[in-house]
């Protein structure tokens, strides 16, 4: 029998014809865990697919990439849905990768997605539309499975953290298809009671399955609608439900819903000493400002009381008095020094003055001074007025010299 001699490139051509041939090969889901990852500066992402035996090269095109709606890792269980063919150049088989799915979760993972961008489209998710979580709360409702290791640490939680604070447990499924239900209920009727300041929604860590009673439409709107703040602490730190994103406030763990939900004591207990410290200060700084101020109006008062006006009054009659006094002192002697000096004046051009020097003033009968020689001439009587008297005389005139 003769054997054709077939080149390398000819045994890879017809080993990919093979393969691209077979119904199985070209349209396939494998799952498997990913390894050496590499996604690659063009968008392609290239990958190894390995169980417990075996190990498959595989690469997903950069048009199949930008569909992922997740971003593989290494160790991450997925199905690839795709075709397994034979890459010529290396002369290799590899899985050509047209979808990627994580392994589990499947059409509820799409499922959650779908609701997810449904409720976000609505805007449940808003921060708007979040309610204030209280800082004190007195009393916290707690919707979880009683037998639960969640319902555990929230108790252990809040009792190390605020023996204050009271738990009010509502027990309830979280888990299974009576499970959305149940929890409903239990924010119902938490929402009833009236001394309830916040609810808490709890559940353990588990698979998507097992936390899918928090993926539920209904019950996330009836979070969306709850009267009273909702904080959600369930699974793990890296599970997210639609829960947790309706919710006021979304903890990774039970544990921390506690903690969010229960403030600390010791950190109360601080803050109200340092209030009262304030408080101290600002009251006797009040007291010292209002005593400043009735000094003030003491003392305004003082000013302004009638008894002191009346006193300034008197003050100002007296000083008015010794004004006048002064001024009427001050005019008086001014008069008296002005009248001597008149009195002066006038006593210097006194007549009776020069009577002492030996003068005297000859007058007739009628009073008349004679002091020309004519005067005397028709005069018989007269009246000699000198020094310490007057003398009445008869004239005899025995000649008239006059010279002029």
């Amino acid at each position: 029998m003769f054997i054709k001699t077939l080149t390398v490139s000819d045994i890879s051509k017809y080993i990919k014809k093979t393969f691209d041939s077979d119904f199985i090969l070209s349209n396939i889901n494998v799952k498997g865990e990913i390894s050496n990852l590499k996604i690659h500066s063009s968008g392609h992402i290239y990958f190894s697919l390995k169980d417990n035996l075996s190990k498959i090269n595989c690469v997903m095109f950069k048009r199949n990439a930008v569909g992922l709606e997740f971003i593989p890792e290494d160790g991450m269980k997925v199905v690839a849905k795709g075709s397994v063919s034979v890459y010529e150049k290396e002369g290799i088989y590899q899985l050509y990768c047209d979808e990627i799915k994580q392994d589990g979760l499947g059409e509820l993972y799409l499922e959650f997605q779908k609701l997810k961008n449904k409720l976000h489209a609505q805007g449940l998710f808003d921060e708007a539309h979040k309610k204030y979580i209280p800082i004190y709360p007195r009393r916290i409702g707690v919707v979880t499975s009683p037998t639960g290791a969640a319902i555990r640490d929230i108790i252990n939680v809040s009792i190390r953290r605020n023996t204050n604070v009271q738990l009010l447990i509502y027990p309830s499924l979280v888990q299974g298809k009576d499970a959305p239900a149940n929890i409903i209920e239990g924010i119902r009727m938490l929402n009833k009671v009236e001394d309830v300041d916040v609810i808490i929604l709890a559940r353990g860590g588990g698979s998507i399955e097992e936390l899918w009673a928090f993926n539920d439409e209904d019950l996330a709107y009836e979070i969306y609608d709850s009267y009273k703040p909702i904080i959600t602490g369930i699974g793990h730190e890296t599970d997210f439900t639609i829960a947790d994103f309706v919710s006021d406030s979304r903890a990774s763990t039970p544990s921390a819903a506690a903690e969010l939900a229960v403030p600390l004591l010791e950190e109360i207990n601080n803050k109200i000493l340092s209030y009262r410290e304030i408080l101290n200060k600002n009251v006797l700084n009040y007291i010292d400002n209002k005593y400043y101020e009735v000094d003030l109006l003491t003392r305004s008062l003082t000013m302004l009381a009638p008894g002191n006006y009346i006193i300034a009054q008197y003050e100002r009659i007296d000083n008015l008095k010794n004004m006048i006094y002064n001024s009427f002192k001050s005019k008086l002697l001014i008069e008296k020094t002005r009248l001597s000096k008149q009195y002066s004046l006038l006593n210097a051009h006194n007549p009776l003055n020069i009577l002492n020097k030996g003068y005297s003033i000859i007058q007739d009968d009628k009073g008349n001074v004679l002091y020309e020689v004519n005067h005397f001439l028709d005069t018989e009587e007269v009246n000699i007025t000198v020094k310490n008297g007057a003398v009445k005389a008869n004239l005899n005139v025995l000649e008239v010299k006059n010279d002029t």
